[in-house]
């Protein structure tokens, strides 16, 4: 078998986020891993489910579906393959795009922070998508109810391209009420999946696609997350990749700005205040470190 076809495969059979399948596959490459599987080197109980998918994937049918929702799925050895993700300790085997391919590849901010916003965490999360826009930066959020669609709406209201990262796949783009946004996103930017089609969006993968929305940008800007929140999982998650993490900070007494108060209490943010504020430090540390 080829690589990319032992490589899809694998993206098919694996749940994504896996540290021992990245590590294997490091050690000695998608080919030898895929023929493992089936050749039952691996403990075949254990990965009883991830065989039946691998001896059941059909290319050509996995193929059709890809062409029938107007997507496309790249891998490391295509042009348009965002390399900052292989810095991850557990990459992706493959990714599922649709829309602009390109527009992995812009220089991009992560915009991230709760579901339940108040606000004035929608404002702001609107206003830097649109600012980071007219200077020409792509804006990559979750998709998500809350300050990721405030993020996606700023950037679209902008003019500007924003990319969506979702834990469904690409036919079933998670959560439903945000349909219309997602179409309006893939017209400029694009929607981005590390599962196939057909997967349901459980609660583990949410915390397992933070690291690509971390990983696709060149900085994360948190705006309102609760103390205990997936939004600071995602800043971690840029700070393991040494890329600058940047925090709004509130209302002394808000909830939903106790997350971001967190991150500048223990020096993991900076804490900004402005559109322009936060271009100007990026560029200072861009300049210093470049990303």
């Amino acid at each position: 078998m080829s690589a990319r076809f032992s490589r899809i495969a694998l993206f098919h059979a694996i749940e994504p986020g896996s540290q021992f399948w990245a590590r294997e596959i490091s050690r000695i490459g998608v080919e030898d891993v895929f023929a493992g599987l089936l050749e039952r080197r691996y403990d075949p109980i254990k990965s009883a489910q991830a065989i039946r998918q691998l001896e059941n994937f059909n290319l050509e049918k996995f193929e059709v579906e890809l062409a029938r929702y107007g997507a496309h799925c790249i891998t490391p050895a295509d042009a348009a393959w965002p390399i900052t993700v292989d810095l991850l300790e557990n990459p992706p085997l493959a990714l599922i795009v649709k829309g602009n391919l390109e527009a992995l590849n812009n220089s991009s901010l992560a915009i991230v922070g709760t579901r339940n916003p108040t606000p004035y965490g929608i404002r702001i999360a609107g206003d830097f998508a649109a600012g980071f826009v007219d200077r020409e930066w792509a804006i990559v959020s979750g998709g998500a109810y809350g300050i990721d669609a405030a993020a996606h709406r700023g950037a679209l209201v902008a003019e500007g391209c924003t990319i969506a990262v979702i834990a469904s796949g690409i036919d079933s783009p998670y959560p439903s009420g945000n349909a219309k946004l997602f179409s309006e996103i893939v017209e400029n930017g694009a929607i981005v999946s590390e599962v196939s089609m057909g997967v349901p969006a459980l609660p583990h993968r949410f915390l397992t696609r933070n690291r690509l929305i971390a990983a696709l940008s060149k900085s994360t800007l948190v705006v309102e997350a609760a103390f205990r929140s997936g939004s600071l999982r995602t800043a971690r998650d840029a700070a393991e990749l040494m890329k600058p993490v940047m925090a709004i900070p509130g209302p002394i007494n808000s909830p939903s700005s106790e997350g971001c108060h967190r991150l500048i209490g223990e020096r993991s943010a900076e804490l900004v205040t402005s559109v322009a504020d936060a271009y100007e430090l990026l560029s200072v540390i861009n300049e210093t470190i470049p990303m």
